[in-house]
């Protein structure tokens, strides 16, 4: 018998995601506190931050496979955040362009029934086209992307903000690496197909 599996996760993005791979699953959130650690980097920052969400539905368990994901973006070496409104998200933009911004997306896997972690940090690469203050209004006056790292929506008109798309993964820049997180389900003896 399969374990249940679980996503940590309120994100409608992830969600998404992981419909793909048609397997059945729930979602429950998980109450974790995401602020950064006095001179953490990216890389560990999401790692951690993975495995907390993870490891805070696991503990409420006594089985499933719980999967825990976060992401930040980084831009000259500095995390860009969720802009939260227009006049952020036009600075985001203008601060992207014609750059080459970093996304480094955590995933864990914990086994509840055994305390197995798996985790790892998979990065995504976007190069931004140099965008006119023109482009940029339109492009945020039709997507309103507010609540997104890096003040874009790359599964929808954000696309159109890019040169060019660098990793292994596109579901990695939406925020859950799905060819890494197979492979964890199958050490986890969940084979998708």
């Amino acid at each position: 018998m399969t374990p249940p599996l679980i996503l940590a996760s309120t994100s409608p993005f992830r969600r998404a995601i992981l419909e793909k791979l048609g397997v059945p699953f729930d979602v429950a959130s998980p109450e974790t506190d995401e602020t950064a650690l006095a001179r953490e980097t990216p890389q560990p920052l999401v790692e951690r931050l993975a495995i907390a969400k993870a490891r805070a539905i696991a503990d409420q368990r006594t089985e499933g496979l719980i999967i825990g994901s976060d992401q930040v973006a980084v831009n000259d070496h500095v995390i860009l955040g969720k802009p939260g409104n227009h006049a952020a998200a036009v600075k985001q933009l203008q601060a992207a362009s014609g750059k080459r911004i970093t996304f480094y997306t955590g995933l864990c896997l914990i086994n509840a029934a055994t305390g197995h972690i798996q985790s790892e940090v998979v990065p995504f690469h976007v190069v931004f086209r140099r965008l006119t203050d023109s482009q940029i209004e339109n492009y945020l006056q039709k997507e309103q992307p507010y609540n997104c790292a890096g003040s874009f929506k790359s599964e929808a008109l954000g696309i159109c903000l890019f040169e060019k798309l660098e990793g292994d993964d596109p579901n990695t820049l939406i925020g859950l690496p799905l060819i890494r997180l197979v492979r964890m389900l199958e050490n986890e003896g969940l084979l998708i197909i």
